[in-house]
């Protein structure tokens, strides 16, 4: 493991619903991060695959059950980001796509339904530590806190749902 790179806290994570930061990827392309609140209550899965993301995802959870997870903010069916500068529109422990309604599971980033059915988000590593969240993923390089872009008009985003 590399160095670990404190990125905020568990606490503001629940308090704003998630936390957007960008990363240089290993090939030096610039890509958005999605801290989300994990709080352990997963939906049945469909393989044994899920089973090992789930396994894993509880392995990171704090004491008090408030882990987050962190994914690459980009939805599996089509380019579209899940938070385009306004924060992740969630529901009962779903991340939702602002394009098609595909939900994403927050914990294992499994989706079971929509556009993006049978696929998972990738993960990004990071640790919980004393309520503290690290950045700790080895193939990534913290950029700053925020989207690539900087701003909440990005015209890359194009929703068709209200929430």
């Amino acid at each position: 493991m590399g160095v670990r790179m404190r990125l905020t806290s568990v606490e503001t994570v629940y308090e704003e619903r998630s936390w957007l930061f960008t990363v240089r990827d290993r090939h030096g392309d610039p890509e958005e991060v999605i801290l989300v609140p994990c709080t352990g209550e997963r939906g049945e899965t469909a393989s044994a695959s899920e089973a090992a993301v789930e396994q894993a995802a509880e392995e990171k959870t704090t004491a008090e059950n408030r882990g987050v997870e962190a994914w690459v903010n980009q939805c599996t069916h089509e380019f579209q980001r899940l938070d385009t500068g306004r924060g992740v529109a969630m529901r009962d422990g779903q991340i939702i796509c602002p394009k098609h309604g595909s939900m994403f599971d927050s914990c294992s980033g499994y989706c079971d339904n929509g556009e993006a059915a049978d696929t998972t988000l990738p993960s990004v590593e990071i640790t919980v530590d004393r309520g503290d969240v690290y950045l700790t993923d080895d193939d990534v390089t913290f950029m700053h806190q925020g989207g690539i872009d900087g701003g909440d008009d990005d015209p890359s985003s194009s929703s068709h749902l209200s929430l």
